[in-house]
C-alpha cells in the first residue's frame, strides 16, 4: 500500500509549471515575431508575448494566494 501524497508537493509542482509554461509561450511568440513577414504575423507574435507575460505575472501569485494556509485563530 502506498503512503498518502502530500498535497503541498503537488501544489508546488503546479506553481512551478505555472511559472515555466508562460516562459515557453513567450519564447514561442518571440519566434513567431522573429520570423514574421506580414503585419498579421507580427501582431500575433506580440499578442502571444504580451499574453504570456501577463500570465507569468499573475497566475503563480494567484495560485499561491488561493492555496495559502488560513491564519490560526
Amino acid at each position: 500500500m502506498t503512503p498518502p501524497r502530500d498535497p503541498a508537493m503537488a501544489r508546488y509542482f503546479l506553481i512551478v509549471a505555472a511559472r515555466m509554461l508562460p516562459v515557453a509561450g513567450a519564447l514561442f511568440g518571440l519566434v513567431i515575431l522573429g520570423r514574421a513577414v506580414a503585419l498579421a504575423d507580427r501582431i500575433l507574435g506580440v499578442a502571444i508575448v504580451v499574453a504570456a507575460l501577463a500570465v507569468m505575472a499573475t497566475l503563480p501569485r494567484a495560485l499561491a494566494r488561493r492555496w495559502r494556509t488560513p491564519p490560526a485563530p
